[in-house]
């Protein structure tokens, strides 16, 4: 099912809008990740047909890691020829003054928002960005293969390795050589923060850094976490998995290697797509906690528009910015890339219901998701983030323990904290 702009779609998302007399060219920079520029540039297309702007992709790589280090060096530079930067819901407290206060411009759509996820992009009561999707993880599982086995999606993480195991040497031996257990995020970046996060606080080991400013990571059941998750390593997990990023890790799964992933919602959409060989024969749920009691954690993703301080046409890029958060681009970016909508109210939506039966079940688990501590640490989130990945890298990898690693962690931590976040 595609969900298609109509003249009358176009128009009701520019109600309003203060479309800008003369043609304007302006940019846009985005992630390669799946599909998501193939579907910008028909929204973009659709924009220009409207009102006359025309509108550039500056591409940028599937790692937000890479992005976030080309975004710093543009914004310092005061690069004029980025208009608008998707964003991680991360970086709001790192890059606000550089980003145009967007509240005025937006007064009349920002309450059908998510509050919670306006408040991740709000930075000393400056909106610096519109919430485009959010984003939650879950465990991808092959339901043929759980049938075939008489298995159950597993409730946690002991129960999920033990599953993978046994299918992948029962498919190994049946002639499925390729077969792996588990798939996820292993690689040095802001991707294996997350996937860690989610381990930690899974296992009641905290989230890193605590709201209140308490560096927790240095504790036993994160210890624990981290051991558990080395252990994957070479026996359900390919030892590859310590470079895999997303796509790495979809690649896998989608051609019918891999019992379990760990991703996020776009690679739904792309894992039934027409010309996939797991199409219709996955699920997904939860990811496992560390024993029965302990509460799932999703790490809260999500990607969001800004509007560059330095852009010499910011009336047009705030309106693209308002034309792509809206409501009829955001049900056709649900429908057509499985991207969570930040609008509450699509959520009901019997078109998105119908194309992505999934995503009304997901709702919750974004909404008790556990953020990164982007907002303790604030500018220096990006070193704690880099710091905390290497840490738990090293761990998989075999250099040092888990033990040593957050030991050595707490102590960069605390120097770092002691200089001010």
């Amino acid at each position: 099912m595609k969900f298609r702009f109509t003249a009358a779609a176009v128009a009701a998302a520019l109600i309003g809008a203060s479309v800008p007399s003369f043609a304007a060219e302006i940019s846009i920079s985005a992630s390669s990740t799946g599909k998501n520029l193939d579907l910008f540039r028909k929204q973009l297309d659709a924009f220009e047909k409207a009102t006359g702007n025309t509108v550039k992709i500056v591409t940028m790589p599937p790692s937000s890691t890479e992005q976030f280090s080309q975004y710093r060096l543009w914004l310092a530079a005061g690069n004029t020829d980025v208009d608008v930067y998707q964003t991680d819901v991360i970086w709001a407290p790192q890059l606000a003054d550089q980003f145009v206060d967007l509240k005025d411009a937006t007064k009349d759509v920002v309450g059908d928002f998510f509050p919670a996820i306006v408040g991740s992009q709000t930075v000393n009561g400056r909106l610096v960005a519109m919430p485009l999707y959010t984003d939650a993880p879950a465990l991808f599982y092959r339901k043929d293969l759980l049938e075939k086995y008489g298995k159950q999606p597993p409730k946690t993480w002991d129960e999920m390795e033990a599953t993978a195991k046994e299918i992948q040497e029962k498919e190994r031996a049946a002639g499925q050589k390729d077969m792996w257990g588990y798939v996820f995020q292993g690689n040095a970046y802001e991707g294996l923060t997350c996937d860690a996060l989610e381990w930690v606080k899974s296992s009641g080991g905290g989230q890193i850094i605590e709201t209140d400013g308490t560096i927790s990571i240095n504790n036993e059941r994160a210890a624990a976490a981290l051991n558990r998750a080395k252990g994957w390593i070479g026996t359900i997990s390919p030892s590859g998995v310590l470079a895999y990023q997303e796509e790495e890790s979809r690649g896998v799964w989608q051609t019918g290697n891999a019992v379990f992933m760990r991703n996020w919602p776009y690679a739904y959409a792309l894992g039934n797509g027409a010309d996939s060989p797991v199409k219709g024969k996955f699920d997904v749920t939860t990811l496992p906690v560390a024993a029965e009691g302990d509460k799932p954690s999703s790490t809260l993703g999500g990607w969001n528009l800004a509007v560059s301080k330095y852009s010499k046409n910011p009336d047009a890029a705030i309106e693209l910015v308002k034309f792509l958060t809206s409501k009829e681009s955001q049900k056709q970016r649900a429908i057509e890339l499985s991207n969570l909508p930040t609008l509450s109210a699509l959520y009901d939506d019997k078109d998105i219901a119908a194309a992505q039966p999934f995503m009304p079940n997901w709702k919750p688990i974004f909404e008790n998701a556990v953020p990164r501590p982007s907002a303790v640490a604030k500018v220096k989130y990006n070193e704690v983030s880099a710091k905390f990945w290497t840490a738990v890298h090293n761990t998989l990898s075999g250099n040092g323990t888990a033990e040593e690693n957050l030991e050595l962690l707490e102590a960069d931590l605390t120097t770092l904290q002691g200089s001010g976040w």
